[in-house]
């Protein structure tokens, strides 16, 4: 009856997820399971996320133990109808961590590339690729104090038949620190740039907030190179911003007060993890990295508001585009979607708030794939 049975293990989140620990379990042994529903909470180097079961099924065992950290691919529990016996489900056990070695560890830690550093003009930019498809490949674009890892739950999905890239900005990860006038339109270029240095002529582009304005500019001064617009809570589209979050971001300067910043982008606030709080102050306490953030801010976000209205860009370009935002957002309000031509697909998604990529991967996964394909 092993083919009643079914593992579930650590999964694979993102491109350099290795391990992961198991923040808690949301199902109880015994239950029933459906298939795609979050049974446990896994905690990643990133942010927490809920693990959604891969078949339906009665969980009978609960291998890992809360608290515990395993590498992708180890077994957490067991998923079998009552008929299957105690003893053929040890048996799988067995045989399973018989078969996971170190050799299976090394091997999963050694599937992604890791990143690499492009020379773009005076700048040094850290580059994400994934995917060899021959199908048009796939840019991303983080936002404001964000990085490449922003999209670790998106970018292995989307690379199975393109390939794709994600970058940091200038001023943030490991990219250089000069961020020049800190205006959307010069971060575009700098874009440009970098694709023609990846030899891509054009790319479906998705951006998410800072990054949305970012790509609307790159539409406007490059439109060769954009074969289609995914925008996920975009900046451009409205004048209000919540400055709470920018200054507090800037500023922040231990958990204690980085930590209530971090919850204006999410609608559940159990996903800011403790190691993404710590990497965020790491990363500020680099040189040039608050100063270069400062500069984006009063470019991007004078007295308090949006500096560039971008709606223009977005309607008088010619290619296919949309919209995906969180109905929850704390940070850019949803209504800045209102108004848009009809043509301009808009999806708006419940309990999510700024950072829908991570808090509903797979609607918005599900969403990008449907729109450039």
């Amino acid at each position: 009856m092993t083919d009643l049975i079914t593992p579930i293990t650590m999964p694979k989140f993102g491109l350099a997820m290795t391990e992961g620990k198991i923040a808690g379990w949301n199902i109880a042994p015994g239950a029933h399971v459906d298939a795609g529903q979050e049974i446990a909470d896994i905690e990643t180097t990133k942010i927490t996320n809920g693990y959604e079961s891969p078949a339906a099924g009665t969980l009978r065992r609960q291998i890992a133990e809360e608290g515990e950290t395993l590498p992708v691919g180890a077994l957490l529990g067991i998923l079998a109808e009552p008929a299957v016996s105690d003893a053929e489900i040890d048996a799988f056990i067995a045989k399973f961590q018989a078969d996971f070695s170190s050799d299976s560890t090394t091997a999963t830690q050694d599937e992604h590339a890791d990143p690499f550093m492009v020379n773009v003009g005076d700048l040094t930019l850290r580059v994400q690729e994934a995917g060899k498809g021959t199908d048009t490949p796939l840019l991303f674009i983080h936002g404001f104090g964000g990085d490449l890892s922003n999209w670790m739950l998106n970018q292995t999905t989307l690379s199975a038949t393109r390939r794709t890239i994600a970058f940091d900005l200038p001023g943030h990860g490991g990219s250089s620190k000069n961020v020049g006038d800190g205006k959307p339109a010069t971060f575009a270029a700098t874009t440009a740039a970098l694709l023609d240095k990846l030899d891509i002529s054009k790319a479906h582009v998705v951006g998410h907030s800072l990054g949305g304005a970012i790509a609307l500019e790159l539409a406007k001064a490059f439109p060769q190179k954009v074969a289609s617009l995914s925008l996920i809570a975009p900046a451009g589209l409205g004048r209000d911003i919540n400055m709470a979050f920018i200054d507090g971001f800037i500023t922040a300067d231990r958990r204690k007060t980085l930590e209530p910043v971090l919850n204006y982008l999410v609608h559940d606030k159990t996903l800011i993890s403790r190691k993404m709080i710590e990497d965020i102050i790491r990363f500020k306490r680099l040189d040039g990295a608050v100063q270069g953030l400062q500069n984006i801010a009063n470019a991007c976000f004078p007295n308090g508001q949006q500096a560039d209205d971008l709606r223009p860009a977005l309607v008088n370009f010619d290619g296919p585009a949309q919209i995906i935002w969180g109905a929850d957002d704390e940070i850019l309000s949803p209504n800045s979607a209102k108004d848009l031509p009809t043509t301009i697909k808009v999806t708006l998604l419940p309990q999510a708030g700024h950072m829908p990529q991570l808090e509903k991967a797979a609607d918005v996964n599900a969403a990008i794939t449907a729109f450039i394909d």
